[in-house]
């Protein structure tokens, strides 16, 4: 029967001693060699979802239960599981790695958009990675430069493990390119990974920067090579929603964020997001919230 692991339960049932205040503490990252502590024990972890997200990098023979799926490894993998999902893992030899262990709210605090999107994290994507010998090297670095932090008394250590740990999501998208991820799994369901993948890129820092926003439908069909009636019928039997809807929550999303956490002018936040004029932003942000972008801006700053 499934179950539900808390961050206490990890420390707890690892005997690991937990970090002060940790039921108060809203942002929790940690990180830890899969050698210590009894991690890479024989007996495997049981079935349940997990209060937090966790990436590994683990080398030897293991087998993986996630959601409805069996996955054996071989070798050297960069693994990434969600606390949205059910697995359990199964070691069959001896394996060494690292893993780290992070809440959502600590990786909104460095980035915006949804990680529940990116295809590692997303229900039916792909949470693991075969690495080869170099791919390994460089994951095994990362994750080293992150012990390293640990230990430092640096200011701002956080800001910089959270960089690496997107480094590590990083690396894994471009091991599976976005043409690759067309051609596997539920035609419907992996198109519509590919689509979040690609619109929560649209507005990452180099995103907005370069001004590359898409904003039509049929501009993210082109992108992705369908026909935009395909792109449609496949989002609204995947998500309930049509292209249109999911770039304009999208866009309230990102709007509500500049909105609470910059003091950009309302002007600034509309030209950010591809509004060539005022009176048309706030024309679609008030449509679809009920409220003025500066009403929503007094309602909640």
């Amino acid at each position: 029967m499934e179950t539900h692991e808390s961050l206490r339960d990890f420390y707890h049932t690892r005997l690991i001693e937990s970090p002060p205040q940790l039921d108060a503490v809203f942002s929790h990252y940690d990180i830890f060699r899969l050698e210590e502590n009894g991690f890479s024990s024989s007996r495997p972890a049981k079935y349940c979802r997990r209060d937090f997200f966790k990436i590994a990098v683990v080398r030897g023979h293991n087998r993986c239960h996630y959601e409805d799926k069996t996955f054996e490894s071989h070798g050297s993998a960069l693994m990434f599981f969600s606390p949205h999902i059910p697995y359990t893992w199964e070691p069959l030899s001896d394996e060494t790695g690292y893993f780290c262990i992070f809440k959502e709210s600590f990786y909104n605090e460095g980035f915006k958009g949804n990680i529940n999107n990116l295809l590692m994290f997303a229900p039916g994507g792909k949470p693991i990675y075969g690495l080869n010998e170099a791919q390994d090297a460089r994951v095994s670095a990362v994750f080293e430069n992150m012990l390293e932090e640990k230990q430092s008394d640096y200011q701002f250590k956080l800001d910089l493990s959270r960089n690496y740990l997107s480094e590590l999501i990083h690396i894994a998208l471009k091991l599976e390119p976005a043409e690759q991820s067309l051609n596997s799994g539920n035609g419907n369901e992996r198109l519509a990974l590919v689509f979040s993948e690609l619109l929560y890129r649209q507005f990452d820092m180099e995103g907005i920067k370069n001004n590359a926003l898409l904003k039509t439908p049929k501009d993210y069909a082109d992108r992705l090579c369908v026909h935009v009636n395909h792109l449609n019928r496949a989002l609204k039997e995947t998500t309930g929603k049509t292209t249109s809807n999911l770039i304009s929550d999208k866009i309230i999303g990102e709007a509500q964020h500049f909105l609470k956490s910059t003091n950009d002018n309302i002007s600034q936040i509309a030209n950010t997001l591809g509004f060539e004029d005022l009176s048309h932003f706030s024309v679609f942000f008030k449509k679809r919230t009920g409220l003025s972008p500066s009403a929503f801006r007094d309602l909640t700053c």
